[in-house]
């Protein structure tokens, strides 16, 4: 597969933002590993293979947030038994996801572009939808921004791989054709500004979703009237 290559002035911001992101949250990156060895042991990373630009596989780098040696399906639903209480935090607020800036520094993947996808579901892409892995796939972008909404509507799913293939996946497609049609260093910036804020935005709307639950719970109980 013919692979579409980043421009000098991307690449450049690759590095320079991953350089600048990688000293600054140095602390925090040591203060996670930490937490993840202290309160699950095993290994801090989590390493998997992940289908890169122009098809090449490469090895994907995360705070790891399931316990170790679990098994399962390659998709996470929302609420997956696997994930520690630990990786539940990180994952609410996407710091699991911070070594891929190491992924960026490297070259194998690049702030804003498609998920990383893993293998053997790659493999299983709609040949319309399978063009999306000749680009390079992002930290960043349409699709990572909803990957907490689209864990949710796999909850339940008798079979949560072929809802993701038939329906997900297309409409994911779809998502970073748009963004991808106007991608420039500025566009690239913008949503490196975005992806904070709007992470910590949906986490605390989860977090305020859950307590009016739980209260309207309690009043159901006297009688009265998410992870």
């Amino acid at each position: 597969m013919t692979p579409v290559r980043l421009t000098r002035p991307r690449r450049a911001l690759d590095i320079v933002v991953s350089l600048l992101l990688l000293t600054l949250l140095s602390p925090v990156l040591l203060f996670l590993a930490v937490l993840v060895r202290a309160t699950s042991g095993g290994p801090v990373l989590f390493r998997q293979r992940r289908m890169g630009e122009g098809a090449r596989e490469f090895t994907l780098y995360k705070f790891r947030t399931m316990r170790q040696g679990a098994a399962g399906p390659g998709l996470t639903a929302g609420s997956d038994a696997r994930v520690t209480g630990t990786g539940r935090l990180l994952r609410r607020f996407g710091l699991d996801e911070l070594p891929q800036f190491f992924n960026v520094l490297r070259g194998d993947m690049t702030l804003v572009g498609p998920r990383p996808e893993g293998i053997a579901l790659a493999l299983r892409y709609p040949p319309e939808c399978q063009w999306v892995f000749r680009h390079r796939p992002g930290l960043t972008g349409p699709c990572q921004l909803r990957s907490r909404t689209d864990a949710l509507l796999l909850d339940g799913r008798t079979d949560p791989e072929r809802y993701y293939l038939e329906v997900l996946v297309p409409r994911r497609v779809a998502m970073d054709a748009e963004v991808l049609a106007r991608l420039t260093p500025a566009t690239v910036l913008l949503f490196v500004v975005r992806t904070p804020w709007y992470l910590v935005s949906a986490a605390w709307d989860g977090s305020r979703r859950s307590a009016d639950r739980l209260g309207g719970d309690a009043e159901a109980g006297t009688g009265g009237g998410r992870s």
